[in-house]
């Protein structure tokens, strides 16, 4: 059993950087498929293993290997612009384990908080590094920037992904 699932930590693991390669520019922030991606591991996998694939796909960008949007990878991907995204990925998947731990009938919940957690690190840390650069920026600039052009997308990927994840998790 347990090589059945570092096995499947390694496969999602992959489609994490798959998805994250599936980029459509969009300002400093690209749309990617990894929040699908980040939601499909986490409905298919549950909370622990979702999460254990999430920390091996940033442990794999950390290292260096190119599995970050734009093909990055490295430190300076975790430190740049979108490196509250990327570790927001991680906290999404601890908050929905405990979620779903707690509750576990109510997915489709514990992904948007999920998402909410994601954007919450993703917002701060851009907010940290545009500050860094000397300009002044406002909650509301931020939301508009870092949040607002990606509530769409985001929504649909979810939604999408909590209903894959449901036809996928009986082969698991």
């Amino acid at each position: 059993m347990q090589v059945k699932n570092m096995a499947l930590c390694g496969m999602f693991s992959a489609l994490l950087a798959v998805c994250a390669w599936l980029a459509f520019p969009l300002g400093d922030v690209a749309i990617t498929l990894q929040t699908f991606g980040v939601f499909l591991c986490l409905g298919v996998l549950g909370g622990k293993r979702g999460t254990i694939a999430i920390f091996v796909y940033l442990l794999l960008g950390a290292i260096g290997l190119p599995v970050f949007s734009g093909f990055r990878g490295g430190i300076g991907a975790l430190m740049g612009v979108t490196g509250g995204y990327l570790t927001g990925f991680l906290f999404s998947g601890l908050v929905y384990w405990l979620l779903t731990h707690l509750f576990p009938k109510h997915i489709l919940p514990a992904m948007i908080a999920g998402l909410l957690v994601c954007y919450s690190f993703g917002s701060i840390w851009y907010y940290i590094m545009y500050i860094g650069t000397g300009n002044a920026a406002t909650l509301g600039w931020i939301l508009v920037k870092c949040v607002l052009p990606y509530l769409l997308p985001d929504t649909v990927k979810l939604l999408l992904a909590w209903q894959l994840q449901k036809k996928l998790k009986p082969f698991v």
